[in-house]
Order: structure tokens, then sequence, then C-alpha cells
């Protein structure tokens, strides 16, 4: 790597943690942080699934498995309870679990509503209060700490799908990391979201294919996400390249939402 790339894009020897870490788009990015130096820390839920994950990754570097459950404030405290033990600081939190829930507008209900904004936006801000001393405890004014939330492009338009939680909660995402920003700043912790399109199986949902053929239609760049393009934007975002950035939304979609 040349000596301007590596000034600009190097993020080894930091220390990253992933929620959801464990499939889709967040181990991509897991994979994606501990190949580029970092030592990450991955959580999920399934322990069979998270210790597979793990021990995969860390055969490209390090990685260390959490088991926690983000539905319950107990389940977030433990979680950070089991990160403090080991860590003194961290350099990066990446927000990205996320729940779906498809139902239609009269068939809604109170847990197919709570459980997504549980999730996607209640859990994200609470990781982030609590984490606040360990993140504050890394950023300095040249290299702050960063916070990435992992929201959608279904916060900014409407879908072919009915998933009106997930939607909200998203886009309360987006807003939350514009709010945050502001008041972390002084912390020197810089608050962004990606705002992700279609990734193969993001959401454990597959569509009928009519409305496969519609989604991959309304892509300007007529392909889903890969793997490298979600990692390209978190190496950016947690670089030096993206030190000045805060408060910012990152659509990586193909087009989608400004297409």
């Amino acid at each position: 790597m040349s000596d301007v790339l590596n000034k600009l894009f190097s993020v080894s020897g930091k220390t990253a943690l992933i929620t959801g870490g464990t499939n889709g788009i967040g181990l991509m990015i897991a994979r994606g942080l501990v190949q580029a130096g970092v030592k990450t820390y991955i959580v999920g839920r399934n322990r069979d699934k998270g210790a597979e994950a793990a021990a995969e990754l860390s055969r490209q570097g390090q990685c260390v498995f959490i088991p926690g459950d983000l539905s319950t404030m107990a389940g977030i405290d433990a979680i950070v309870e089991q990160l403090k033990a080991q860590e003194s600081q961290l350099d990066i939190l990446i927000n990205n679990a996320g729940l779906l829930t498809l139902q239609a507008l009269d068939e809604v209900t109170e847990e197919g509503w709570d459980g997504p904004v549980n999730i996607n936006l209640k859990a994200p801000f609470f990781m982030i209060q609590k984490l606040r001393p360990l993140l504050r405890a890394s950023g300095t004014d040249e290299d702050p700490a960063r916070v990435i939330n992992i929201g959608s492009a279904g916060g900014v338009e409407n879908a072919n799908i009915e998933y009106y939680s997930y939607c909200a909660s998203k886009a309360g995402v987006h807003h939350l990391t514009r709010a945050l920003a502001k008041y972390l700043a002084p912390d020197h912790i810089n608050v962004v979201a990606i705002a992700p399109g279609v990734f193969p199986s993001d959401i454990g949902y597959e569509p009928p294919e009519e409305i496969a053929r519609a989604i991959l239609a309304s892509i300007p760049r007529k392909r889903l996400g890969t793997e490298e393009d979600i990692v390209g934007a978190v190496i950016y975002l947690s670089s030096r390249a993206g030190a000045f950035l805060t408060g910012s939304l990152l659509p990586v979609d193909g087009g989608k939402i400004y297409g």
C-alpha cells in the first residue's frame, strides 16, 4: 500500500464492535475489518452461529464473539459489561443488528411494531449512551472515535413491501444519527449512518419472483450490493479519510434512493 493510501485508509490496530455481526451485512463488515487489521468484536444471539463466525474470522485476524440480546435493557447492559471487561477504549461502534416484520397495515400487532423499533432504534441509542466512555477514551481531534449506524434505503423511500415498523425505525436511526453527531462532536466522536440498499439475504426475506425483478429493475446500477461495497464504505468512514464526516447519511444502494 502506498504511503498516501496507508495514511488515508488504514484502520489497522483499531478496535471495533459490531452488533448483528454473525450473519448478513454485519458478517460482511466484520470480515472486512478483521482482514484490515481491526480487532473485531461481533455480537449476536445465536451462540453456535457466533462461535462459528468468530472461529472463521479468527483465522484471518482478531475476532471475539460476545453473545447477547439487544431486545432488552438487561441484554444491552450485559453486552456492554462484557466489552468493558476486555477493553478500556473503543474506536469503532457499528450498530448493525436489525429486525424486520412483514405485516399488512390492518394486521400490524403491537409485538410486530415494537420488535423492530426496539432492535433497530432503541438498542443503537443505548449502545451509544453506555459505550460513550470507551468511545470518548479513544477519540482525538485528529482521529475521532466512530459510530456507524446501519440504516436503510427503506428509511428514505417507499418500498414494494409492507414493513411499516422497519421503515419508521430506520428513518429514526437516520435522524438520531444527526442529533447525536452534534452533541458527541465535543467528545471527538463522529456519528454517521449508512443506508444500504438491497444486499443478498440481508433481511431473511425471499420476495416472489415478480417483486424480485421489480426490485432489481428499480436499482440504477442493476445489481445487488456486494461485500466489497459495504466494507469499502465502512473502512472509508472509519479511517482518516472519513475523519471530517459526522452527521452524514451515506447511501450504498446503487443509486436507488436518488436514482
